[in-house]
């Protein structure tokens, strides 16, 4: 079992994404089975039973306590998404939801390997770079999984970010990254348009944190060149003095 470091008691999400989203995704989709990978506690399936499905059931890297679970537990199985596995059966809609980005990159194929062999249409997003998060280790924008979406025949649309982008009871993750991928003849795959690489303006100061913490990280690990660290005392000390003759002048 891979040891996926995530712990979901720290969970920031909530049910009201779900509540939603999921009954656009299935007037979209027209779904009447659903598996989700990477269930987390189960509030994506929680939601499809309190809408009427009930052929669905959950995954996840991560062992949770059935007393944590939102679905009963026999909805529930773990299951190590870094190598191949299989239900037995396919699904009308597969789920994965801000999962693969917990994956190190040798298994993101895996992983849509995993997702495409239990359904015909998946729903999916995954952090973009910089996006906050636990072990966030392998951020990319929707084009490099759609790009894996397309050797395998599928095709990717853009058609629910226009839905739910100004919805601020979904959260930010979901309305910036969600796409769908349909199976399709494979000599059209990948003819499709690319999904645009979008960051939404609520997740915008999070990423610039993110990107300046590692600048600072990368200037302190010694990342610059010697004669860049050279002249920082001096660049410094003169910034300084520009910024006291300035306080002077207004004075």
């Amino acid at each position: 079992m891979s040891d996926i470091n995530f712990n979901h008691s720290q969970n920031v999400h909530t049910q009201d994404g779900p509540r939603i989203l999921l009954p656009i995704i299935l007037e979209i989709t027209k779904a009447r089975s659903l598996l989700d990978v990477g269930c987390g506690i189960g509030f994506w399936l929680k939601t499809a039973l309190e809408l009427g499905l009930t052929d669905l059931f959950g995954v996840d890297g991560v062992n949770i306590p059935p007393s944590d679970l939102a679905i009963p537990q026999s909805l529930f199985r773990v299951q190590d998404l870094t190598v191949p596995w299989s239900m037995g059966r396919k699904y009308d809609l597969v789920l994965c939801l801000e999962v693969a980005e917990h994956l190190a990159e040798q298994h993101a194929a895996i992983l849509i390997d995993s997702l495409v062999s239990h359904a015909d249409t998946i729903v999916f997003s995954a952090a973009c770079p910089f996006q906050e998060g636990q072990n966030h280790i392998n951020c990319q924008w929707p084009v490099y999984w759609q790009r894996l979406f397309n050797e395998r025949g599928f095709a990717c649309s853009d058609e629910l970010r226009g839905h739910i982008w100004c919805d601020a009871r979904i959260e930010p993750w979901y309305r910036q990254n969600i796409f769908i991928a349909r199976r399709v003849e494979q000599k059209t795959a990948g003819k499709e348009a690319r999904l645009r690489s979008m960051v939404h303006p609520e997740s915008v100061r999070g990423i610039m944190n993110a990107i300046f913490s590692e600048h600072v990280a990368f200037i302190r690990e010694g990342g610059m060149s010697i004669g860049w660290y050279l002249k920082l005392p001096f660049t410094v000390f003169k910034g300084k003095l520009k910024r006291k003759s300035g306080d002077s002048g207004k004075a």
